[in-house]
């Protein structure tokens, strides 16, 4: 900028007018004109027969595996079930903070009663299954037993013994 004030005394309302006119006219004069410039250029040279030639966008058509995406909707499964698992955790050990014999007793009070109801119907199934079969024969029983065993035993140093058994 090229503001050279007079010394010694304030410029009055007419100078300080003139001077700030010449100060924007020095400064924001135009000296070339303004100048535009393309956004974009189209080469309408033709392609050479062979040799280098330009690349050909090639689409991404990338075709995931079934198992693939079984395993990622699984992990995302799983991942969202651990989380869930982990806050209601986090929300329970909360609750049990203060740990009392009487908080231990009412938390275990509902598997207590679980475990006593399934053993409870797990008994009576296993009775209601075991029949009791009671058979009563009154006629005589004959039993034969025969045995043929004929042994065979060939070699000196390898021997090898063939037992028949009718």
């Amino acid at each position: 900028m090229d503001f050279h004030p007079t010394t010694g005394r304030p410029m009055s309302d007419s100078e300080a007018a003139v001077e700030a006119k010449r100060i924007l006219e020095a400064e924001f004069r135009p000296e070339q004109p303004v100048r535009h410039f393309p956004t974009s250029f189209r080469d309408d040279t033709p392609v050479p027969a062979y040799g280098s030639a330009p690349p050909v966008h090639q689409d991404d058509r990338r075709i995931v595996p079934a198992w693939a995406a079984g395993i990622a909707v699984a992990s995302i499964g799983v991942g969202a079930g651990v989380t869930g698992i982990g806050c209601g955790a986090w929300l329970v050990l909360q609750g049990l903070a203060s740990v009392t014999l009487t908080g231990v007793l009412m938390v275990t009070l509902p598997f207590a009663g679980l475990a006593m109801a399934a053993t409870a119907i797990g008994g009576a199934i296993s009775r209601a299954r075991s029949a009791v079969t009671t058979n009563v024969y009154e006629a005589p029983v004959t039993m034969r037993t025969e045995i043929n065993n004929n042994t065979t035993t060939r070699g000196m140093f390898f021997a090898c013994t063939r037992n028949d058994v009718r």
